[in-house]
């Protein structure tokens, strides 16, 4: 049954008897809205401009057969299924055109009543669901793109947020330990232009820059009279300030888009031929993102001024940096840091000196 489902059919034939036979075995039913013509011509003048779901034609007709009048209707309705009334006499002729028309059903007359009714049943719920399937797709298409508009909107409010959250925590490091004011915001965005030359995209390059970013957060959680004190630490106070990567990786935990990140500030100490600590972990035990910023935090802590020593060349930078591949650092990523123009490192110092840094 139709289950309330509104359908429109269209019957042809050039008996007019049969038209209102046909109209009367739906009469009663207020779900299917039967439409009749004798004139083929006319029935594919009604294909142009109606949307029926259901087209029965007879087969023997003047001016256009049934035949013809089923194929216009595949090229105008595509979506309408396609039955066919034939004689006993003309089995064969119709049997021969079906495959060439795509009718759903061949029917004999005399009908059975029954029958008919069925079939046209049949193909109407047919043609209902499969216009159903279609009003939901484009239903679903435009949700989508609703909802692939307002997830645009969300990832650029995550975005602002995140970045503040970034500055804020970066801000807060800064007025415990103004020593190396925007060091971080360097390494960070150093560790980005790295990661890249490495090939590195999309969420994971993300991490690997918000984490070389909060790589000293830790320090939070360090006493001022151990973080800022000018001489030469006790063993005790330098074990109190090796337990920064872990207070780092602590203090970042439950912030969800920072759960990758965070594994940056726990393995920033750690060098590549396994001497550093907290874990003593050994290459690629180490976590990407770290053994990144283990080369550019070395870049930019000799090419920035520190109370104890000037800025130093990039060339003495180099040096230093292939002097210690394999020990401190990583060789394939000492070697894709070389690659990289020295310009690319003095535009990044440049553009973070713009925002206010020294």
């Amino acid at each position: 049954m139709l289950e309330g489902m509104a359908v429109r059919v269209l019957y042809v034939d050039d008996e007019p008897s049969l038209c209102r036979a046909f109209a009367r075995m739906f009469g009663s039913d207020q779900r299917v809205t039967v439409s009749t013509t004798t004139s083929s011509v006319e029935a594919a003048t009604l294909l142009e401009n109606e949307p029926f779901d259901v087209i029965v034609s007879d087969l023997r007709m003047p001016f256009m057969d049934g035949i013809e009048l089923l194929s216009t209707a595949r090229d105008k309705r595509p979506d309408a299924r396609r039955l066919l009334v034939s004689g006993f006499a003309d089995l064969d002729t119709a049997l021969n055109a079906i495959n060439r028309v795509g009718v759903d059903r061949l029917l004999t007359k005399p009908w059975n009543t029954h029958e008919l009714m069925s079939a046209v049943r049949s193909s109407a719920e047919h043609a209902v669901l499969v216009r159903e399937n279609a009003r939901m797709a484009t239903a679903l298409h435009h949700k989508a793109e609703e909802l692939a508009s307002m997830n645009h909107e969300l990832d650029r409010l995550v975005e602002e947020r995140t970045g503040n959250l970034l500055n804020g925590l970066c801000s807060a490091l800064d007025l415990r330990d103004s020593e190396t004011q925007w060091h971080s915001r360097r390494v960070g965005r150093y560790a980005r232009r790295l990661g890249e030359e490495l090939g590195v995209d999309g969420r994971i390059l993300d991490d690997i820059e918000r984490g070389a970013t909060l790589h000293d957060i830790g320090k939070i959680g360090v006493r001022d009279a151990v973080l800022l004190k000018p001489g030469p630490l006790s063993d005790e106070e330098w074990t109190e300030m090796r337990r920064h990567p872990a207070l780092g990786h602590e203090i970042l935990k439950g912030i969800n888009f920072l759960e990758n990140a965070r594994l940056v500030p726990l393995h920033h100490q750690e060098r590549f031929d396994g001497t550093g600590y907290p874990a003593g972990l050994r290459g690629e035990e180490i976590c990407l993102g770290a053994r990144i910023f283990a080369v550019v935090d070395t870049y930019d802590a000799i090419t920035s001024d520190r109370p104890y020593r000037k800025a130093r060349s990039y060339d003495v930078a180099r040096a230093e940096i292939e002097a210690w591949a394999g020990r401190q650092f990583d060789p394939r990523i000492v070697q894709a840091w070389l690659n990289i123009p020295a310009t690319d490192w003095w535009r990044i110092r440049r553009d973070i000196e713009a925002l206010g840094g020294d």
